[in-house]
């Protein structure tokens, strides 16, 4: 279908735009450009050049015919200089140009012996000299030659001029042919580049091509000497990208696998308990089973809040937010809501402070962090143990710390805590073992770092700082 002006029109900005961005485009301009300037320089040169030779080849065809006019002049035996001028001295500027022949010749003392009476003659013998000639710009060069008899063996004077026609026919020709040389060495250039870069960029296109071929599971590495030496360096960082989300992809997977398996249990559980509430007649024994019910419900409800919150706290999931936050007021609100069950099981529930301490960031998931803190230091401190949360600044940075009275977590173990599902072995208390692993995404998220150490009494000490806020 043919497309009117106006399309074509609209149409030429994008195509003008991709052309620029093509690196062949890009490469053979810059190559071509170059080459162009520099040509211009050495064009410039050239014309100087080739109108110093015609010039050069001017001034020594009229050295060449004063000469012939000047061997042509005598003294006859009367003692009176003559002159015939010989057909040679002038045919020779005859190259087919149209060019004039302008001569004199004159006697020592001044005297006209042959040629245009009014013609100038150079200052300096010898030497060519542009000049003016009946509004006519000549070339022209004057000769002092002796001549045998004259008295005290005089000297004449022979100037000779031309106007510039074989001249200037002489140095555009000369620079004619550079300028075809110069231009053939551009075109030569452009060509060889183009070829050059499509075999340049052929391992690439290759690489293009290998990439396009994989299927959506195949992440095994490309191997680095498929492309130019220069180029591996890109092959690496696309290696080391697909190995990342090749193991973004497996941790995905085991996320999804452990959270099928975590949330099976007490699904199943429930269902079970339901079934059993719905069969029993016994009014106690319903009651036993709906309050086992409740209990296990508000478990998965914590479960699912819990994946949800490693959810959002993961990268790229959600944009991330710049609240201002008081973390000391975060955590004094957090360690209010969970106040009532401290005291249900005579936990000592403190919280120091040294005032406000204000950080930047998501204010939803740094109250996951604090309250997931905290209340895994419920869970694993036994009745009558103690819970205590610190907040302060220092310098730049603002610490938070929780520390409990628990059984606490072996050295060995440290690292592997924040892995998520992980349950320390031997535990007997109740829990997901995503706690730590959404306190490590908020803390990595927020710049901060997270340590665990030793409790003064024997139990855990989470040591988290986070950058100050303005």
């Amino acid at each position: 279908m043919f497309k009117g002006p106006k399309s074509l029109i609209r149409r030429l900005p994008g195509g003008i735009a991709r052309l620029k961005r093509s690196l062949r485009v890009q490469l053979v301009s810059l190559v071509v450009l170059t080459l162009a300037g520099a040509i211009c320089v050495n064009l410039y040169l050239s014309f100087r050049s080739a109108a110093a030779a015609a010039q050069l080849v001017t001034d020594r065809t009229l050295l060449a015919s004063a000469r012939v006019i000047a061997e042509a002049v005598h003294v006859d035996d009367s003692g009176s200089v003559q002159v015939e001028i010989p057909p040679a001295a002038l045919e020779m500027f005859d190259t087919g140009f149209g060019d004039q022949v302008f001569y004199r010749v004159t006697t020592p003392w001044g005297n006209l012996l042959s040629g245009y009476p009014d013609l100038p003659s150079p200052p300096v013998a010898l030497k060519g000299q542009d000049l003016i000639f009946h509004d006519q710009s000549i070339r022209a060069l004057m000769l002092e030659h002796p001549v045998v008899g004259l008295a005290g063996d005089g000297t004449i004077a022979v100037t000779v001029g031309v106007t510039h026609g074989s001249q200037y026919a002489i140095r555009r020709q000369l620079w004619l042919s550079d300028f075809a040389n110069e231009l053939a060495l551009v075109l030569l250039a452009g060509l060889v580049t183009i070829i050059g870069l499509q075999r340049g960029l052929s391992p690439i296109l290759r690489l293009r091509d290998a990439v396009r071929q994989r299927g959506r599971d195949r992440l095994d590495p490309f191997p680095p000497s498929m492309v130019q030496t220069e180029l591996q360096p890109l092959v690496h960082a696309l290696n080391e990208h697909m190995e990342s989300v090749q193991n973004q992809m497996a941790a995905q997977r085991r996320f999804v696998a452990n959270a099928a398996h975590q949330l099976r249990t007490p699904l199943a559980l429930i269902a079970t308990q339901a079934a059993v509430a719905a069969r029993e007649v016994d009014i106690r024994q319903r009651d036993e089973a709906l309050q086992a019910l409740q209990k296990s419900t508000r478990q998965v409800t914590r479960l699912a809040g819990q994946l949800l919150a490693l959810s959002r706290a993961e990268p790229g999931n959600f944009r991330p937010r710049r609240d201002n936050i008081d973390l000391a007021a975060l955590t004094r609100s957090v360690l209010e809501d969970v106040a009532e069950e401290a005291l249900k099981r005579s936990i000592d529930l403190g919280f120091d402070n040294n005032g406000p301490v204000n950080v930047t960031g998501d204010a939803t998931m740094l109250g996951e962090l604090v309250v997931n803190l905290v209340d895994n230091a419920l869970r694993y401190t036994p009745a009558g143990g103690a819970v205590t949360a610190t907040v302060k600044s220092l310098r730049d940075m603002a610490i938070l710390t929780v520390e409990d009275t628990g059984p606490g977590i072996p050295e060995g173990e440290r690292t592997q805590v924040f892995e998520r599902f992980y349950r320390v072995i031997g535990t007997q208390t109740e829990g997901s073992g995503l706690g730590l692993a959404i306190v490590r995404e908020v803390v990595d998220s927020a710049g901060g770092t997270i340590e665990l150490g030793d409790g003064k009494d024997g139990g855990l000490l989470v040591l988290v700082t986070l950058p100050l806020g303005p």
